[in-house]
């Protein structure tokens, strides 16, 4: 079961930053309905992607994998987990913008918030590799 939700995990990941790539693409296009919509479902992937990806974390992190005590006490998972949350906040902006309609004055601030978002999952993946070599632990 183990091996079966870290698979679940990093492919939930995957699927979450292609999902923010393509978000990435198209925000750079001409704005137009049938781009609008792309972007919606690429966004309702990106959502459902990152949800996933915190569930099974999550269930990981408590039930699955070496406990709580043993993450908590790691910074580079707490930075990783901030930043995942901080990913999480920046994209309500553009999920608004993209459900009600958005018109191209918007169009600047999604695009400033989608490369903010990929930065940050630059850290994020850094932080998961110090993680798995160990590195990290407060004391």
């Amino acid at each position: 079961m183990t091996s079966f939700l870290a698979f679940l995990h990093h492919f939930a990941a995957f699927t979450m930053v292609a999902a923010l790539a393509v978000e990435f693409v198209l925000i750079r296009g001409e704005l137009n309905p049938a781009m609008a919509r792309k972007l919606l479902r690429a966004d309702m992937v990106y959502g459902l992607s990152a949800t996933a990806l915190l569930v099974i974390g999550l269930l990981r992190v408590f039930y699955f994998e070496k406990g709580a005590a043993y993450y908590f006490y790691n910074w580079a998972f707490i930075a990783k987990l901030a930043l995942f949350v901080l990913v999480a906040l920046l994209s309500i902006y553009p999920t608004v913008k993209f459900v009600k309609g958005f018109d191209s004055s918007s169009v600047p601030a999604i695009r400033r918030i989608v490369h903010l978002e990929l930065g940050a999952v630059v850290f994020i993946l850094l932080f998961a590799a110090l993680m798995a070599d160990g590195i990290g632990f407060f004391g």
